[in-house]
């Protein structure tokens, strides 16, 4: 992720200013940092600023003289919103600031440009797979040294700082350069180089898999795929991976240009929004006759995938099992084995099978990417995963998407490596997963748009059910027999932090889990989330909607939530 090109002077010098401001009250950082709709940060006064600063103020005098990474997914506002980082950086002692060509990277190349740049730490300007637009969500998240995002307690000294802040600094100076190209400028007491991220995340796969085996894999006449970037910040690293690299035709990639408003359409990768990919592999309402042997799609920042086989879906839980058991004898990066592997409490235990087996140390975490790293700066993680389409291993503190398809194309690459065999194709190698492991049918109802209030109305209601051991909608399903119900707590092993509140656990004799959780991820509201999972050694072949039904129905009855929120049904069924 170089830069080349000779050094030149936007501003000799700049006018430092202290503008007075007032603090908000709301600027609390989630699980992935600050997310509020684009009107908050474009329109209220001084939000961007009141944010930064306490950003700036969180990290004390060890900022001065340090360098710092500055990228985001292209969503509308990232443009104004990295000027004026550019400034408020230069007017607090950030002595260079990385960016790339028109501000764009993603989340997965932020995190490792910082790791191989050794910055003090990075600003990623996105809100993931939330829609963009003026009317839509933006986001600001601080990553630490190692690439990761910041840990609770760099978090909970940000918001602690933004609600008393009385000013903050920026230069007078606007920094006008060609930030399309690589290229080093001098603006003041700082530099701003611009390097190529996408060049520079291609190289760092390239150590991770083996592209000539990969190469030779996807020339195969009977190997079709389709990556859907959903005009997110995924597309023009995509072009240089599948297309300049691998040498696939362009058709490849779709809705790869980035867009402010990612095309007027939502960037979560799932069954619901990714709905041009859902179509394209035959599993959708419109039929063809040709369907891509292999498909993927990205969110808007790039860290998040989910994965598709001819008219066949790979669930989030799955891929991870299928990833952690293939990757010592698939992909190089891995050769000598996995130091251990980890899953957020909610995604399915399919994995827990593939490490008892392999005799590989498990971890389970709350939701939320710091979790990992932590683990992963302490040599206990290679390779981890959320149900929410998130999957990584230790090359970088970020969940990567483009790094889980070549994962993938691994795998398959490896399935066929004999000379002259019929395809072995996505769904094959999940049927034979299941044949040696079992399956865990699984499934997430997500209820977005639920006020606050109905929110924590319906956990506490939940809560004070568990204290009293009230199950009783149980009776009716004889089927189930209650081992434990409770709230899940996590104490940090590394950073001896506590996580408390971190989802409703109902766990049944036979493994069975119904789970609840609220979201950190949106920018209003409350998202209710429901997870249901029961494991099956022989029956592999059910529909998961039907196998699950009398848990589902269960878990909806004993929570109350259709009362208590009001919502007759998901928003997105995963």
């Amino acid at each position: 992720m170089g830069c080349g090109g000779s050094r030149s002077i936007i501003a000799e010098n700049v006018t430092i200013e202290e503008i007075k401001t007032k603090p908000y009250a709301d600027q609390k950082p989630g699980t992935s940092g600050l997310r509020k709709k684009t009107k908050v940060f474009e329109g209220q006064e001084n939000y961007l600023e009141n944010f930064i600063q306490s950003i700036f103020d969180s990290l004390g005098d060890e900022l001065k003289g340090k360098t710092l990474v500055l990228g985001g997914d292209g969503r509308y506002y990232n443009k104004e919103a990295c000027s004026i980082i550019l400034r408020m950086a230069a007017a607090n002692g950030v002595k260079k600031m990385i960016v790339s060509a028109g501000y764009l990277m993603s989340t997965p190349c932020v995190s490792g440009l910082i790791r191989m740049k050794q910055a003090f730490g990075g600003i990623i300007l996105t809100a993931s797979h939330n829609p963009g637009g003026k009317d839509e969500d933006f986001g600001v998240k601080y990553n630490g040294a190692n690439g990761g995002p910041a840990v609770s307690l760099v978090t909970d000294k940000i918001f602690e700082l933004s609600k008393k802040i009385e000013n903050y600094k920026i230069t007078k100076e606007v920094p006008d350069f060609a930030n399309d190209k690589v290229g080093s400028y001098k603006f003041g007491p700082m530099d701003i180089e611009v390097v190529d991220a996408v060049q520079g995340y291609a190289d760092m796969m390239k150590k991770i898999f083996d592209f000539e085996k990969l190469k030779k894999f996807v020339s195969r006449e009977d190997f079709t795929m389709v990556y859907d970037s959903m005009h997110g910040v995924a597309g023009p690293f995509a072009k240089k991976i599948f297309g300049e690299e691998l040498g696939m035709d362009s058709k490849v990639c779709l809705n790869s240009e980035p867009k402010e408003d990612f095309g007027g359409g939502h960037p979560d990768p799932n069954l619901t929004y990714a709905h041009d990919l859902v179509e394209t592999m035959g599993l959708g309402e419109k039929k063809s006759d040709t369907v891509p042997e292999f498909g993927a799609a990205a969110d808007g920042d790039a860290d998040r995938n989910m994965v598709l086989g001819k008219k066949f879906f790979v669930t989030p839980s799955d891929s991870l099992a299928i990833i952690v058991d293939k990757a010592q004898e698939c992909i190089p990066y891995f050769k000598d084995g996995l130091k251990g592997c980890a899953r957020s409490m909610p995604t399915s235990g399919a994995v827990d099978f593939v490490a008892k087996e392999k005799k590989i140390k498990l971890h389970e975490v709350p939701t939320g990417w710091k979790y990992f790293g932590n683990l992963m700066d302490a040599n206990e993680l290679s390779i981890c995963g959320e149900e929410s389409f998130g999957t990584g291993s230790d090359h970088i503190r970020e969940k990567d998407g483009v790094w889980a398809v070549l994962a993938w194309l691994s795998i398959l690459a490896n399935a066929n490596a004999e000379d002259g065999k019929e395809l072995v194709g996505v769904e094959s190698v999940v049927k034979a997963h299941w044949a040696k492991y079992g399956r865990n049918y699984y499934t997430r109802y997500d209820y977005e748009g639920c006020t606050k209030e109905a929110g924590n109305t319906l956990f506490d209601t939940m809560r004070k059910k568990i204290a009293e051991k009230d199950y009783k909608a149980l009776d009716k399903y004889s089927q189930f027999k209650l081992k434990n119900g409770d709230e899940f707590e996590y104490s940090d092993p590394v950073d001896k932090s506590v996580a408390k509140k971190q989802g409703i656990r109902l766990v049944m004799e036979d493994g069975s889990r119904v789970i609840f959780r609220l979201s950190g991820t949106g920018s209003v509201g409350a998202t209710v989330r429901m997870y249901i999972e029961q494991y099956s050694k022989d029956k592999l072949d059910s529909v998961p909607a039907e196998a699950l039904k009398p848990l589902i129905d269960f878990a909806l009855e004993w929570s109350d939530l259709k009362k208590i929120t009001g919502k007759e049904g998901p928003t997105v069924i995963t």
